[in-house]
């Protein structure tokens, strides 16, 4: 079997809640080898997503969290994949936003170990930016993926219907901040950052009582 690796897609779309609209790039990560793959955050384009796929097996599509841009190519991307959809059952309300009369197929739940390509996905709950936020640790690969928990720069947004920011820094430091400082943080938009690099930018917005 070949090695496991990290590949990415960027794709564009629009961004809906509260009544708002905003147009954002969403990275989508396939994280496998020659064989088999994850998908974690099915985001505007499924057709794209499945070109990066290419012939190998989809075990699964991974949602980070229920907001539109990060779910709206989900069923699309099932259908083309035949793969189930893994979301934490905390983020419903906001799936159902976006795909009203149907629900993911299996939970994520707090803990649990997803296995792909010889490497082992632990399933972090991180509420704040959303109720069902979840992060995916990947100790072999020197790798967490943070959806909109962590960004480059700090915590995510929690300025809308939700979310809520005492939550979401505990979240960051109860579950992010404890992993080794070289981790890599591949996020939901922009540039990866590391563990190491955010700890800092995560005291200041504490102490600057955001």
């Amino acid at each position: 079997m070949s090695a496991a690796r990290i590949d990415h897609v960027v794709t564009s779309g629009t961004f809906r809640l509260d009544g708002g609209e905003w147009e954002v790039d969403n990275n989508v990560w396939v994280v496998g080898n020659d064989e088999e793959v994850v998908v974690i955050d099915a985001a505007h384009d499924a057709q794209a997503i499945s070109e990066a796929v290419g012939g190998r097996r989809v075990a699964a599509i991974l949602c980070t969290h229920g907001h539109n841009d990060h779910v709206d190519a989900a069923p699309e991307l099932a259908e083309l994949t035949s793969a189930p959809v893994h979301l934490h059952p905390e983020d419903l309300p906001l799936w159902k936003m976006t795909h009203q009369g149907t629900v993911p197929d299996e939970d994520l739940l707090d803990g649990e170990r997803l296995s792909v390509a010889g490497v082992e996905l632990q399933v972090l709950h991180t509420p704040g930016h959303a109720p069902g936020a979840v992060c995916f640790y990947a100790p072999d690969l020197g790798t967490v993926f943070t959806g909109d928990t962590l960004f480059q720069g700090g915590p995510g947004a929690t300025g809308r219907s939700f979310s809520d920011f005492p939550t979401i820094v505990e979240s960051i430091r109860n579950r992010l901040l404890t992993l080794p400082s070289e981790t890599e943080v591949r996020t939901g938009h922009g540039d990866s950052t590391t563990i190491g690099d955010e700890a800092p930018h995560v005291q200041e917005w504490l102490a600057r009582g955001h």
